[in-house]
Protein backbone atom coordinates (compact mmCIF):
# COMPACT_ATOMS: atom_id res chain seq x y z
CA UNK A 1 0.00 0.00 0.00
CA UNK A 2 1.26 2.96 -1.02
CA UNK A 3 0.82 6.55 1.73
CA UNK A 4 -1.05 9.19 0.54
CA UNK A 5 -2.41 12.09 1.78
CA UNK A 6 -5.58 10.78 1.72
CA UNK A 7 -4.73 7.34 2.91
CA UNK A 8 -3.21 9.55 5.91
CA UNK A 9 -6.16 11.34 6.77
CA UNK A 10 -9.05 8.88 6.31
CA UNK A 11 -6.56 6.27 8.26
CA UNK A 12 -6.19 8.55 10.90
CA UNK A 13 -9.89 8.75 11.64
CA UNK A 14 -10.79 4.87 11.30
CA UNK A 15 -8.03 4.48 13.91
CA UNK A 16 -9.63 6.97 16.27
CA UNK A 17 -13.12 4.85 16.40
CA UNK A 18 -14.47 7.51 13.90
CA UNK A 19 -17.12 7.01 11.01
CA UNK A 20 -16.15 8.45 8.16
CA UNK A 21 -19.00 10.07 6.01
CA UNK A 22 -18.51 11.02 2.64
CA UNK A 23 -21.22 12.30 0.21
CA UNK A 24 -21.64 12.68 -3.56
CA UNK A 25 -22.48 15.69 -5.60
CA UNK A 26 -22.32 16.59 -9.44
CA UNK A 27 -20.67 18.91 -10.79
CA UNK A 28 -22.08 21.54 -12.45
CA UNK A 29 -25.87 20.04 -11.46
CA UNK A 30 -27.11 23.38 -10.39
CA UNK A 31 -24.53 25.63 -12.65
CA UNK A 32 -21.01 25.20 -11.98
CA UNK A 33 -21.05 28.69 -10.18
CA UNK A 34 -22.48 25.98 -7.19
CA UNK A 35 -19.74 24.23 -7.00
CA UNK A 36 -17.74 25.56 -3.74
CA UNK A 37 -20.90 26.45 -2.15
CA UNK A 38 -22.01 23.10 -2.12
CA UNK A 39 -18.71 21.43 -0.97
CA UNK A 40 -18.70 24.05 1.46
CA UNK A 41 -21.99 23.53 3.21
CA UNK A 42 -21.10 19.64 2.53
CA UNK A 43 -18.08 19.75 4.95
CA UNK A 44 -20.35 22.06 7.16
CA UNK A 45 -22.71 19.43 7.28
CA UNK A 46 -20.16 16.77 8.82
CA UNK A 47 -18.14 15.29 5.37
CA UNK A 48 -15.03 13.71 6.00
CA UNK A 49 -14.10 14.11 2.41
CA UNK A 50 -16.00 15.18 -0.80
CA UNK A 51 -16.55 12.92 -3.81
CA UNK A 52 -17.20 14.73 -7.01
CA UNK A 53 -18.82 13.32 -9.80
CA UNK A 54 -18.02 14.69 -13.35
CA UNK A 55 -21.10 14.47 -15.91
CA UNK A 56 -20.29 11.81 -18.75
CA UNK A 57 -22.66 10.95 -21.49
CA UNK A 58 -22.38 7.45 -20.97
CA UNK A 59 -22.70 6.47 -17.72
CA UNK A 60 -22.21 2.85 -16.46
CA UNK A 61 -22.48 2.72 -12.77
CA UNK A 62 -25.00 5.84 -12.67
CA UNK A 63 -28.92 5.06 -11.71
CA UNK A 64 -31.46 7.32 -12.77
CA UNK A 65 -31.14 10.19 -10.59
CA UNK A 66 -27.51 10.33 -11.00
CA UNK A 67 -27.80 9.83 -14.69
CA UNK A 68 -30.21 12.99 -15.17
CA UNK A 69 -28.01 15.13 -12.61
CA UNK A 70 -25.59 14.51 -15.09
CA UNK A 71 -28.24 15.67 -18.37
CA UNK A 72 -27.95 18.63 -16.87
CA UNK A 73 -24.76 19.35 -16.05
CA UNK A 74 -24.02 18.52 -19.40
CA UNK A 75 -26.65 20.96 -20.94
CA UNK A 76 -25.61 23.89 -18.87
CA UNK A 77 -21.85 23.17 -20.44
CA UNK A 78 -19.80 21.15 -17.71
CA UNK A 79 -16.76 19.61 -18.52
CA UNK A 80 -14.14 17.90 -17.07
CA UNK A 81 -11.87 20.80 -17.63
CA UNK A 82 -14.42 23.22 -16.40
CA UNK A 83 -14.68 21.13 -13.08
CA UNK A 84 -11.29 21.43 -12.52
CA UNK A 85 -10.39 25.15 -13.61
CA UNK A 86 -13.26 26.02 -10.91
CA UNK A 87 -12.11 23.83 -8.21
CA UNK A 88 -8.11 25.33 -9.16
CA UNK A 89 -10.12 29.01 -7.91
CA UNK A 90 -10.61 28.35 -4.26
CA UNK A 91 -8.94 25.87 -1.58
CA UNK A 92 -11.13 23.90 0.59
CA UNK A 93 -10.01 21.92 4.14
CA UNK A 94 -11.89 18.97 3.08
CA UNK A 95 -10.50 16.36 0.92
CA UNK A 96 -11.50 16.57 -2.91
CA UNK A 97 -12.23 13.00 -4.52
CA UNK A 98 -12.90 12.91 -8.24
CA UNK A 99 -14.90 10.41 -10.03
CA UNK A 100 -14.75 10.49 -14.02
CA UNK A 101 -14.99 7.74 -16.40
CA UNK A 102 -12.01 7.22 -18.72
CA UNK A 103 -12.36 8.39 -21.68
CA UNK A 104 -12.62 11.88 -20.57
CA UNK A 105 -9.80 11.56 -18.70
CA UNK A 106 -7.71 10.07 -22.30
CA UNK A 107 -9.48 12.94 -24.34
CA UNK A 108 -7.46 15.55 -21.93
CA UNK A 109 -4.27 13.55 -21.92
CA UNK A 110 -3.85 11.78 -18.51
CA UNK A 111 -0.31 13.72 -17.85
CA UNK A 112 -2.13 16.85 -18.11
CA UNK A 113 -5.16 15.66 -16.49
CA UNK A 114 -3.34 14.60 -13.46
CA UNK A 115 -1.61 17.49 -13.13
CA UNK A 116 -4.76 19.40 -13.61
CA UNK A 117 -5.73 17.45 -10.70
CA UNK A 118 -3.13 18.29 -8.89
CA UNK A 119 -3.31 22.67 -8.82
CA UNK A 120 -7.17 21.69 -8.43
CA UNK A 121 -6.20 20.18 -4.61
CA UNK A 122 -7.89 16.65 -6.03
CA UNK A 123 -6.44 14.10 -3.38
CA UNK A 124 -8.20 11.50 -4.78
CA UNK A 125 -9.90 9.69 -7.95
CA UNK A 126 -12.33 7.09 -8.66
CA UNK A 127 -12.55 5.52 -12.39
CA UNK A 128 -15.53 3.22 -11.94
CA UNK A 129 -14.87 1.70 -15.83
CA UNK A 130 -10.78 1.08 -15.23
CA UNK A 131 -10.25 -2.61 -14.51
CA UNK A 132 -7.66 -3.22 -11.73
CA UNK A 133 -5.81 -5.01 -14.60
CA UNK A 134 -5.12 -2.08 -16.13
CA UNK A 135 -4.91 0.36 -13.46
CA UNK A 136 -0.77 0.99 -14.25
CA UNK A 137 -2.40 3.07 -17.34
CA UNK A 138 -2.87 5.64 -14.52
CA UNK A 139 -0.47 4.98 -11.55
CA UNK A 140 2.06 5.02 -13.87
CA UNK A 141 1.83 8.65 -14.15
CA UNK A 142 0.98 9.03 -10.96
CA UNK A 143 3.78 8.08 -9.19
CA UNK A 144 4.93 11.26 -6.28
CA UNK A 145 0.95 12.88 -7.50
CA UNK A 146 -0.23 12.66 -4.30
CA UNK A 147 -3.41 11.40 -5.63
CA UNK A 148 -4.83 7.86 -4.29
CA UNK A 149 -6.31 5.77 -6.96
CA UNK A 150 -9.53 4.68 -5.19
CA UNK A 151 -10.68 0.65 -6.18
CA UNK A 152 -14.14 -0.42 -6.25
CA UNK A 153 -14.62 -3.92 -4.85
CA UNK A 154 -17.78 -5.58 -6.53
CA UNK A 155 -19.95 -8.29 -4.55
CA UNK A 156 -18.66 -10.62 -6.84
CA UNK A 157 -14.81 -10.50 -6.32
CA UNK A 158 -13.33 -13.34 -5.26
CA UNK A 159 -10.98 -13.67 -1.96
CA UNK A 160 -7.76 -13.62 -4.59
CA UNK A 161 -9.02 -10.53 -6.17
CA UNK A 162 -10.28 -8.74 -2.57
CA UNK A 163 -6.60 -9.60 -1.48
CA UNK A 164 -4.92 -8.34 -4.72
CA UNK A 165 -6.90 -5.01 -4.26
CA UNK A 166 -6.31 -4.54 -1.26
CA UNK A 167 -2.99 -4.87 -1.71
CA UNK A 168 -2.68 -1.88 -3.55
CA UNK A 169 -5.42 -0.09 -2.39
CA UNK A 170 -4.93 3.94 -1.62
CA UNK A 171 -7.19 6.05 0.08
CA UNK A 172 -9.93 3.67 0.91
CA UNK A 173 -11.49 0.77 -0.39
CA UNK A 174 -15.15 1.33 -2.05
CA UNK A 175 -17.22 -1.53 -1.79
CA UNK A 176 -19.97 -1.88 -3.84
CA UNK A 177 -23.34 -2.91 -1.81
CA UNK A 178 -24.96 -4.04 -5.18
CA UNK A 179 -24.47 -5.88 -8.01
CA UNK A 180 -25.94 -3.23 -10.80
CA UNK A 181 -25.75 0.66 -10.77
CA UNK A 182 -26.27 3.73 -7.97
CA UNK A 183 -29.29 4.95 -6.89
CA UNK A 184 -31.68 4.26 -3.68
CA UNK A 185 -32.48 0.31 -2.49
CA UNK A 186 -35.02 -0.30 -0.06
CA UNK A 187 -33.10 -3.96 1.08
CA UNK A 188 -29.90 -5.54 0.41
CA UNK A 189 -28.46 -8.76 0.23
CA UNK A 190 -28.29 -10.87 3.50
CA UNK A 191 -24.95 -12.00 2.77
CA UNK A 192 -23.92 -7.90 3.00
CA UNK A 193 -22.26 -7.88 6.38
CA UNK A 194 -20.17 -11.20 6.04
CA UNK A 195 -18.92 -9.50 2.83
CA UNK A 196 -17.80 -6.31 4.41
CA UNK A 197 -16.07 -7.83 7.26
CA UNK A 198 -13.84 -9.95 5.00
CA UNK A 199 -12.86 -7.05 3.31
CA UNK A 200 -12.34 -5.14 6.47
CA UNK A 201 -9.88 -8.00 7.24
CA UNK A 202 -8.01 -7.94 4.30
CA UNK A 203 -7.70 -3.75 3.72
CA UNK A 204 -5.06 -2.04 5.99
CA UNK A 205 -7.16 1.00 5.01
CA UNK A 206 -10.56 2.32 5.40
CA UNK A 207 -13.71 0.03 3.44
CA UNK A 208 -16.75 2.79 2.62
CA UNK A 209 -19.60 1.56 1.60
CA UNK A 210 -21.57 2.69 -1.29
CA UNK A 211 -24.38 2.08 -3.96
CA UNK A 212 -27.96 2.45 -2.57
CA UNK A 213 -27.62 3.82 0.82
CA UNK A 214 -29.96 6.42 0.91
CA UNK A 215 -31.37 7.33 4.32
CA UNK A 216 -30.47 7.85 8.19
CA UNK A 217 -31.65 3.76 9.19
CA UNK A 218 -29.37 3.10 6.14
CA UNK A 219 -26.78 4.68 6.82
CA UNK A 220 -27.26 3.82 10.76
CA UNK A 221 -26.62 0.08 10.02
CA UNK A 222 -23.65 0.70 7.66
CA UNK A 223 -21.84 2.47 9.72
CA UNK A 224 -21.66 -0.74 12.11
CA UNK A 225 -20.47 -3.02 9.32
CA UNK A 226 -17.75 -0.83 7.56
CA UNK A 227 -15.70 2.17 8.23
CA UNK A 228 -17.86 4.80 6.76
CA UNK A 229 -20.32 5.20 4.01
CA UNK A 230 -20.92 7.07 0.55
CA UNK A 231 -24.12 8.26 -0.24
CA UNK A 232 -24.75 9.67 -3.42
CA UNK A 233 -28.47 9.72 -5.11
CA UNK A 234 -30.09 11.32 -2.18
CA UNK A 235 -27.61 13.91 -1.61
CA UNK A 236 -27.92 14.64 -5.55
CA UNK A 237 -31.66 14.92 -5.37
CA UNK A 238 -31.38 17.40 -1.77
CA UNK A 239 -29.43 19.74 -3.46
CA UNK A 240 -32.24 19.40 -6.64
CA UNK A 241 -35.14 20.07 -4.74
CA UNK A 242 -33.44 22.22 -2.11
CA UNK A 243 -34.17 20.08 1.03
CA UNK A 244 -30.46 20.59 2.77
CA UNK A 245 -32.06 18.85 6.42
CA UNK A 246 -31.39 15.59 4.39
CA UNK A 247 -27.99 15.83 3.76
CA UNK A 248 -27.77 16.95 7.38
CA UNK A 249 -29.48 13.70 8.62
CA UNK A 250 -27.55 11.32 6.36
CA UNK A 251 -24.19 13.28 8.13
CA UNK A 252 -25.61 13.48 11.53
CA UNK A 253 -26.61 9.09 11.37
CA UNK A 254 -22.67 8.66 10.12
CA UNK A 255 -22.04 9.76 14.19
CA UNK A 256 -24.23 7.72 15.92
CA UNK A 257 -23.68 4.34 17.26
CA UNK A 258 -25.98 1.25 17.16
CA UNK A 259 -26.22 -2.29 18.23
CA UNK A 260 -24.42 -4.45 15.74
CA UNK A 261 -26.93 -5.30 12.68
CA UNK A 262 -26.73 -9.13 11.63
CA UNK A 263 -28.80 -8.70 8.30
CA UNK A 264 -30.20 -6.21 6.07
CA UNK A 265 -33.96 -6.75 5.40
Amino acid sequence: MKEQALTRILQEKKQAGQQIFVPYMMAGDGGIGALHGRIEFLAAAGADAVEIGIPFSDPSADGEVIQQAGERALSAGTTLRKVLDCLAERSHDIPLIVMTYLNPIIAMGIPHFLGECRRAGVLGLIVPDLPHEERSLLTVEMTGSGIALIPLVSLMSSPERVAMIAEEAEGFIYAVTVNGITGERNSFGSGLGDHLAKLKEASEIPVLAGFGISNPAQVEKFQKLADGVIVGSAVVEAFRTGDLDIIRELAGAGRRRLPQYETFS
